[in-house]
């Protein structure tokens, strides 16, 4: 049997890509393990976002070589985005696999195990593979590899074309990929293409398999989720997807993350702090406060109409989580400009929110903009947006002391009870400690009361009864 090791960066989102790939090698007689060196072949599922994302991938394929012993394959977002230009750049890599490879995976491994070679794609815009008009995108889109697109599987072996790669009681579920918007600072659309929604029949039938499989909680992703269904004739279907999946039997809680705040609905706000099952949870993204930047940004809002988002939001469910990024640095920044995002971030009182610096992306319209801000001036501005956020979220975790909420149980070790409230996404956003010693497991929700917080982080007591 042949023996894979698949490394897997960035986002959720390409963690079910993943899972896309582990199962059509593991259908294919390929064994999965866990360390390179106990592997024939790596393979390496990139992120190709931020510069930062980049290096990581970079390291992590040097790292699975081995020291050259393991062959080591690329894919995901940055193989895609760069195909023959990064093939020709890091030769420690023994192929660079785009996402037209992907429904030959096994294929192509064993072809470079034997000794073959693979010629890199040249990057395309893959925008440029659907028709303009999202309506007429549900036919076209059939004959594109798109990564975590698979529809539903009649074998009764394999269900669906995804394997868990971890015991974790949550999981992401992808509801769509591509991106419609053209933020001048991002180049995710060209290298994963228009919008493309996935059908509620197919994500339904994922999530009872999720259910089968372990899974408590599904985090709802795509690159902007408040446009689910516009391809299919309902710009408002993620408002009647929700209820339906809270219906699978096994599922606990329903979070959606990747939320266009310039999108954002008063029937999506009430589905989602009214529905059971659904967390009140809005991952919204603002990327700044300032009207001219967003401008600059090619976004829309300003801060006025964000914090009326987030009181609407508040006055639906008091106890609602938010979380958001933001930028800064953007070229034609001024002082004032970032005065004013600090000035948003403290009115706005968020649970998390993640502060990213200006980095130049090839290819977006941002790296041509005038006024560039000089690096050091975005380090410093970063550092005071941090510092602020820091003291933000953490008098936020201490303003839930006293609130009650269901707590899904994530880490059992000893005497040591890890798990998340509602407010709280995966891997990002802060856990609770529970302070009682009781009988639980890994997918548990329980019902607790907040009685301390440490920064971003809350220990709870349990309610019994």
């Amino acid at each position: 049997m042949k023996r894979v090791n698949l490394i897997t960066m960035g986002c959720a989102r390409n963690e079910v890509d993943s899972e896309e790939l582990a199962a059509r090698l593991a259908s294919d007689g390929w064994e999965l393990v866990s360390a390179a060196e106990r592997a024939d072949i790596a393979l390496v599922n990139t992120c190709g976002f931020v510069e930062s994302a980049k290096k990581d991938s970079i390291d992590a394929i040097l790292e699975a070589t081995d020291g050259g012993k393991t062959p080591v394959v690329a894919v995901g977002c940055m193989a895609e985005r760069y195909g023959k230009e990064l093939a020709t750049a890091l030769p420690e890599a023994s192929a660079v696999l785009g996402f037209d490879d992907y429904q030959n995976i096994a294929e192509r491994l064993e072809h470079i195990l034997a000794g073959g070679s693979h010629l890199s794609h040249v990057p395309r815009d893959r925008r440029t593979l659907l028709p303009i008009s999202p309506s007429d995108r549900p036919v076209a889109a059939q004959d594109i590899q798109t990564p975590g697109h698979f529809s539903s599987i009649s074998s009764p072996e394999r269900r669906f074309l995804r394997k868990r790669l971890d015991g974790a009681p949550y999981a992401a579920l992808k509801i769509a990929s591509g991106c419609d918007r053209r933020c001048s600072f991002c180049a995710i659309p060209m290298f994963r293409g228009a919008f493309i929604s996935r059908s509620p029949h197919d994500l339904i039938a994922e999530a009872h398999w999720l259910a089968e499989n372990g899974v408590k909680e599904i985090n709802l992703v795509s690159e902007n989720s408040t446009s689910y269904g516009k391809d299919l004739g309902d710009l408002r279907l993620l408002e009647s997807l929700l209820p339906a999946l809270a219906q699978v039997e096994g599922i606990e809680r329903i979070r959606v993350a990747y939320l266009q705040p310039a999108e954002m609905r008063p029937s999506l706000v009430d589905v989602m702090t009214s529905t059971p099952k659904v967390a009140p949870y809005f991952d919204l993204s603002f990327q700044h406060s300032n009207a001219g930047v967003l401008r600059n940004m090619r976004r829309f809002g300003d801060s006025d109409a964000f914090l009326k988002l987030i009181a609407d939001i508040r006055a639906a469910d008091p106890k609602a989580g938010i979380r958001s990024n933001v930028i800064v640095g953007f070229p034609g920044e001024s002082e004032s400009d970032f005065q004013e995002l600090l000035d948003f971030l403290t009115k706005a009182e968020m649970d998390a929110v993640g502060v990213f610096g200006y980095s130049d992306e090839e290819g977006t319209t941002a790296q041509a903009l005038p006024d560039q801000i000089a690096e050091d001036v975005i380090r410093e501005r970063v550092n005071r947006a941090g510092e602020l956020v820091e003291i933000v979220v953490n008098a936020k975790a201490k303003s839930r002391i006293g609130q009650q909420d269901s707590v899904l149980i994530e880490n059992v070790a000893g005497s040591t009870i890890e798990g998340r409230g509602s407010h709280q996404g995966p891997e990002v956003d802060g856990s609770v400690l529970i302070q009682d010693q009781i009988q639980v497991k890994p997918g548990d929700l329980i019902q607790v009361e907040y009685v301390e917080s440490d920064g971003a982080d809350l220990v709870a007591r349990v309610l019994h009864g």
